[in-house]
């Protein structure tokens, strides 16, 4: 931010003004309330640029392909891909695939209470809730929005899947990524939830990997 230097007045008595000219109390009033040539709208704040991306998102439910997509990988990441993931490890990998189970078992744990603290403490309405131009295409496991539990888990769960087997990355990494951008299209979340999801994901799973 510029700061303007601003010098006191003269005393009136240096005060040369032109035959049927203002004062300059006067002149500084009017040159204050007259809007600047120069300037342009105001700039927008992150939460508007947050609906604006929301909005144009949700526009892909009107492609009926898209939807469909978005509402299946949505459907699948409620839980019940990670569920089965944790319970097939151990009988397909082993003593490896045991680690990388109990891992995502506590990880799973702590995601899923410090996830249900944000809520409660930001307590974000949902787009759909929120906007009357946005609907909800799938169901909402609760009220509030900020941060999308749906992408902190993937994200979290793919990071330690990934650690163990690194060659699912070309599944995990593009199931993230539409898991994500399905919450927004699908009108669960803004942009900025899907982003602080991830965020605490990643966070999160590298802790557990370095500390268990």
């Amino acid at each position: 931010m510029r700061w303007k230097l601003r010098l006191p007045a003269l005393p009136g008595r240096f005060d040369v003004l032109p035959p049927g000219a203002a004062p300059s109390s006067d002149r500084d009033d009017a040159a204050r309330a007259a809007p600047s040539a120069r300037s342009g709208p105001a700039p927008r704040t992150w939460l508007e640029h947050d609906l604006a991306w929301t909005r144009r998102l949700h526009r892909a439910v009107e492609i009926r392909g898209a939807l469909m997509l978005f509402a299946v990988v949505s459907r699948v990441s409620d839980g019940l891909l990670w569920y089965a993931t944790m319970a097939v490890l151990p009988l397909v990998g082993g003593s490896r695939g045991w680690a990388c189970s109990l891992r995502m078992m506590v990880l799973g744990v702590l995601d899923l209470l410090l996830y249900l603290g944000l809520k409660r403490w930001a307590c974000r309405p949902r787009p759909f809730a929120a906007c009357a131009d946005i609907r909800a295409c799938a169901r909402a496991l609760d009220q509030f929005s900020f941060p999308s539990g749906h992408t902190l888990h993937a994200v979290a769960f793919s990071i330690v899947l990934i650690e163990y087997y690194s060659w699912l990355a070309w599944v995990l990494v593009p199931l993230t990524v539409l898991i994500a951008l399905s919450r927004v299209v699908l009108g669960l979340h803004y942009p900025s939830d899907v982003l602080a999801g991830a965020l605490i994901g990643a966070l999160m799973a590298g802790g557990v990997l370095a500390l268990f």
